[in-house]
């Protein structure tokens, strides 16, 4: 695993941390008083199991993009031809 896959992760897994962390604060803090040990406890294990998660299925944003048939020097695309409609052919008949 490479140095950017690395970091995709860490960030991913950042993100999902503070996603966890509010999302557990706004529901404890509706009920009852903040419990701050489940917060934590629950926004780590949301940020192990990111980092699990990307090892095991990757990251898209760590891998080198495809080139595409766009991006590739010297190749053209077919023109499309003008197709003939019923109204050319019948002003051009008549």
């Amino acid at each position: 695993m490479t140095k950017e896959f690395w970091k995709a992760a860490l960030i991913r897994a950042l993100r999902t941390i503070a996603q966890t962390a509010i999302a557990t604060i706004g529901t404890t803090a509706f009920i009852q008083d903040v419990n701050w040990m489940m917060v934590g406890s629950a926004s780590l294990l949301s940020g192990i199991l990111s980092i699990l998660t990307s090892i095991v299925t990757g990251l898209p944003e760590a891998e080198p993009m495809p080139v595409t048939a766009k991006e590739e020097p010297n190749k053209e695309e077919p023109k499309e031809e003008p197709q003939e409609t019923a109204a050319d052919g019948y002003e051009n008949k008549h």
